[in-house]
């Protein structure tokens, strides 16, 4: 039942290592603990039968968790007597728990073993089997797993998914046992916040997210979440839940294009660069196509985000996506330009253009979902498909040119406007404000509040000093990350540092801080201050960021598409690397110590 491997009936009641490897954990009865070996195999050593219900007497372990063993090393004793005079078996198990996903095959030697004799020697399935036989079927244990401890499929409403993160809406956030998720193979942390429950999983949340749905059904999948107030709460409890709600949004709708923009913005970087340096014309079929590339997705995000939007919150996706189509139509947006003021029903309006916009188009993805319910109602079924789609589209647009368009337009350059008005009256102080606070944001999810501000910034500026100032805080995560990979002895923990560095300095710090600065409050803490200071160099030098990219595979993004390499670049460079090498020694410095190799969990 717990995987392939033997019993040994003991003749002395010392206990020895059967592998070498790190304990990963032990029973709190004393009567079992688990060992991880190098090559992955995952050991379970069972002293006894249901020796459980000793609550630990018989057993003396000299072993905690995380310690790194060799095979023969005593680690302790169970007392032989006092298990047989309890009715006890006192054979002891010895199993590769995870045999399905690593063992090949197991041969087993049979008869009299004594220490230092080979009991059983196991082949390991190769890298590939690993990963292309069993690997699905881990996700798919790993989401059971996750499901039944988050407290079933009856206590979820709805799930989406970030980068690295699976994001439960719950009908009660209580009931997850968070201890057993936080042990979970697989799973890095938990967080709440936004009034999601949060399982930070990593580069895999996408696998992990697609098993877990197959087991609860596609309506769990995006489904709309909307803020159920009732009428005892307080004004206090309502606000809260509607900002909730309105961050479940923006999370859900721009969580599948997060990745495009940035590489949008690469490309443009390097477009930039290229023809500044006259080695690409601009005039060449070469640098349409690719520049036509980088645009397209900043250009048409009404189109995008109104597909995006629409699935979040229960709305047609292809009936916001016209919606969206006719708020960037080429004869408008050239009529926008040259001022001409459109007339419907004797309304008077001015024509704007909404290409690069993001917040009109998510408004009337929201009026959409109750537009929709509201239509269906008073249309007939048998004309329905026909008639329905094309009346939203005419509402919706109407609504956006004629009614809240022009205002919400006019909001979003207000805050464009008012992010560059606090900016410039300190920008180094504003600066080390933001990159000193940012990954405290992440850590409670809250960063999504933030994103699409930049992404406003962006398509109404074409520039983001704010984005600039993140950029600094994944660098400051990653020179951590590496400082403790360079400092630990031990190797799984040092494996985890380098993935994690390697993570942030591609722009994603989950891994960073859940995997690494975290669990040490210090660590946590100094990364931050060396974000700070990032930030501080990075206002100071009025750094700018022309697309939605950062850290360091980012760089191109601080190169400005239209003149091409500029002193922009140059601040950019000295304020990340100075970040990188302050963050890195103060961390080697203050922030690892050797006794952290013993416990790496606490602060």
């Amino acid at each position: 039942m717990m995987g392939e491997g033997f019993g040994i009936e003991p003749t002395s009641g010392e206990i020895r290592a059967p592998v070498a490897g790190t304990i990963t954990f032990i029973a709190q009865t004393k009567h079992a603990f688990g060992i991880t070996t190098a090559g992955g195999a995952e050991i379970l050593v069972h002293m006894g039968i249901d020796t459980v219900d000793l609550n630990g007497e018989p057993f003396d372990l000299n072993i905690t968790e995380n310690d790194t063993i060799t095979a023969g090393q005593s680690l302790g004793n169970m007392d032989l007597k006092k298990i047989k005079n309890s009715g006890k078996e006192t054979t002891v198990v010895v199993a590769i728990t995870n045999t399905k996903d690593y063992l090949e095959s197991i041969t087993l030697k049979s008869g009299k073993i004594s220490s230092g004799i080979i009991a059983a020697s196991a082949i390991p399935k190769t890298s590939n089997d690993l990963q292309n036989d069993d690997q699905a079927d881990s996700y798919q244990q790993l989401a059971s797993e996750i499901i039944k401890d988050i407290g079933g499929r009856e206590n979820i409403n709805s799930l989406i998914h970030c980068i690295t993160r699976l994001r439960f809406y719950l009908k009660n956030d209580h009931i997850p046992d968070d201890d057993a998720i936080q042990n979970l193979t697989g799973v890095i942390n938990i967080a709440r916040a936004s009034g999601q429950y949060q399982v930070v999983i990593g580069s895999k949340v996408t696998e992990v997210y697609d098993a877990v749905i197959d087991q609860l059904g596609p309506q769990f999948k995006n489904l709309p979440i909307k803020p159920h107030i009732e009428g005892h709460k307080t004004i206090r409890s309502r606000i809260k839940e509607t900002f909730n709600a309105f961050i479940g949004v923006l999370t859900g709708s721009m969580i599948p294009i997060i990745g495009l923009l940035g590489g949008s913005g690469i490309l443009k970087g390097i477009l930039g660069a290229l023809t500044g340096y006259n080695i690409l014309d601009k005039a060449s079929g070469t640098y349409l196509l690719f520049s036509s590339i980088a645009d397209s997705l900043y250009y048409f995000l009404p189109i995008i985000l109104g597909f995006t939007a629409a699935k979040k919150l229960g709305a047609n996706p292809i009936t916001l996506a016209v919606v969206g189509s006719v708020l960037t139509y080429p004869s408008l947006i050239a009529a926008g330009s040259n001022s001409i003021q459109l007339t419907v029903f004797r309304i008077p309006t001015h024509i704007l253009s909404y290409s690069s916009s993001v917040f009109p188009i998510i408004f009337a993805a929201w009026v959409g979902s109750y537009l929709e319910k509201w239509l269906k109602k008073i249309i007939p079924s048998v004309i329905r498909s026909i008639f329905l789609p094309i009346i939203e589209v005419i509402l919706l647009s109407l609504l956006i040119y004629v009614g809240v368009g022009p205002i919400m337009l006019s909001l979003s350059t207000l805050l464009s406007h008012g992010i560059e008005a606090i900016y410039f009256v300190n920008p180094a102080l504003t600066g080390f404000l933001v990159s000193g606070m940012y990954q405290i944001a992440v850590v409670f999810g809250l960063h999504w509040a933030i994103i699409p501000i930049v992404v406003n910034d962006l398509a109404i500026s074409g520039h983001s000093y704010l984005n600039a100032m993140i950029s600094v805080t994944m660098v400051a995560q990653g020179a951590a990350a590496m400082a403790v990979a360079l400092k630990t002895r031990d190797k799984k923990y040092r494996d985890l540092s380098w993935a994690a560095t390697i993570s942030a300095f591609c722009g994603v710090t989950e891994p960073a801080i859940y995997g690494i600065t975290l669990r040490y409050k210090r660590i946590f803490f100094l990364s931050n201050l060396g974000s700070a200071i990032g930030g501080f160099l990075t206002g100071f030098f009025k750094v700018d960021a022309y697309a939605l990219s950062g850290s360091l595979i980012g760089f191109p993004a601080f190169i400005n598409p239209s003149v091409g390499v500029t002193s922009n670049l140059l601040g950019y460079v000295v304020a990340h690397i100075t970040t990188l090498v302050i963050t890195f020694v103060i961390i080697m410095i203050w922030g690892y110590k050797p006794e952290d190799d013993i416990n790496p969990v606490i602060g």
